[in-house]
């Protein structure tokens, strides 16, 4: 049996993608294999009007599911220190949860601790300890890049240890 997770780094210049395959490989013994399907970032440029970010925004995702087909989704929770981030990266995120209620998809959220403690086992982890986590979970052969990316497939893998 067959699924397929899509990890999303929310962002309103830069949302991170990261799809991965998990396959259950025995009946008897809970053995999974995990691999990487496909990665990448939706752009919007800061030039451009807020709504129309945002409708780029929401047709993107509309392709990005469409292409993917994920059976879940697996979101980061908000986490700033500055308010004027926070705000716009909730609009962006309040975009990408229509996307997914539109189509009907479950999802699950995690917080930056819970990931990285899902990855290393420890909840302060770093970013490059994580991303060398995703690279060697994947079985790749270099960290993906960009790094919003990176952090999306980690996102999918915290959802696949709880299947």
């Amino acid at each position: 049996m067959e699924k397929r997770i899509l990890g999303l780094d929310p962002g309103l210049a830069i949302l991170g993608f990261g799809a991965i395959t998990c396959t259950q490989i025995s009946h008897k013994v809970q053995e999974t294999t995990v691999n990487m399907l496909d990665f990448g970032v939706i752009r919007t440029s800061a030039g451009v009007e807020m709504g129309q970010r945002l409708c780029t925004l929401f047709d993107d995702l509309h392709t990005l599911m469409e292409e993917l087909q994920p059976d879940l989704v697996a979101i980061e929770k908000l986490f700033f220190y500055r308010m004027s981030s926070t705000i716009v990266v909730a609009q962006a995120r309040g975009v990408l949860i229509l996307v997914l209620s539109q189509r009907r998809l479950p999802y699950v959220e995690f917080t930056p601790a819970q990931i990285k403690q899902a990855l290393t086992g420890y909840g302060n982890a770093d970013k490059s300890e994580v991303q060398e986590a995703v690279a060697r979970e994947l079985d790749l052969d270099e960290i993906p890049k960009p790094d919003d990316a990176a952090d999306a497939l980690a996102v999918a893998l915290t959802a696949s240890y709880q299947l």
